[in-house]
């Protein structure tokens, strides 16, 4: 089985995999849509990853405040997750995802990727990142 890793945002969901034997995460795609609200599609790709790689678990990244509070973001995350939850039936872990844009850029320019490209892929190597963290803790 293999593990699914997410990064929310307000127009895209960074979607990174786990190997099968949940050792690595590898990015995966990136679904974006028009507008904040409009979660449909965004649901149904998910929900047909899940399926076509037998997924049973999910890792949100959970987007904190440097001083630990969760704000507007950290809530809309909240809300995802319940969807996510009554949608699939699958186990959604939130976890901290502090910096990893940051961390992502960084990855991203140091590997030469060209600025109009790294936009195209950032989600998901924030999505990777997240999914790394809690395979690591595991």
């Amino acid at each position: 089985m293999r593990i699914l890793g997410l990064d929310y945002g307000t127009k895209t969901v960074g979607v990174a995999l786990s190997d099968e034997l949940g050792v690595t995460a590898q990015p995966f795609e990136t679904i974006t849509r028009k507008d904040e609200n409009k979660l449909r599609k965004t649901y149904a790709r998910i929900e047909a990853i899940i399926e076509e790689y037998h997924v049973d678990k999910i890792v949100l990244g959970y987007p904190k405040n440097m001083n630990n509070t969760i704000g507007e973001r950290g809530e809309a995350t909240e809300a995802f997750r319940d969807n996510l939850v009554r949608r699939t039936g699958a186990e959604v872990i939130l976890w901290d995802e502090r910096l990893t844009t940051v961390a992502s850029e960084k990855i991203l320019m140091e590997s030469g990727v060209r600025r109009e490209n790294r936009k195209k892929v950032i989600d998901q190597v924030a999505a990777s990142l997240i999914l790394q963290g809690y395979l690591d803790s595991l």
